[in-house]
């Protein structure tokens, strides 16, 4: 699997809003054929960047009893 970047996500973008049929990702020359060959590895570069950015949240356990 490729390590992807916020650049490649972003070369992404603008192949998509631009029109444009090829991009650099990963540091190789890619070229797509249509839109949802682009929004495909859009959701993956997006996945592959994902875990970084995610946040880890607190989790509580609640402990109860009945006071005797």
């Amino acid at each position: 699997m490729a390590d992807y970047t916020a650049q490649d996500l972003a070369n992404i973008n603008q192949l998509i809003s631009g029109g444009l049929s090829q991009a650099m990702i990963a540091g190789e020359m890619v070229q797509y054929r249509t839109l949802p060959e682009l929004l495909q590895i859009k959701r993956l570069i997006e996945a592959a960047l994902a875990p970084a950015s995610r946040v880890p949240f607190q989790v509580r356990h609640v402990a109860t009893d009945r006071g005797v």
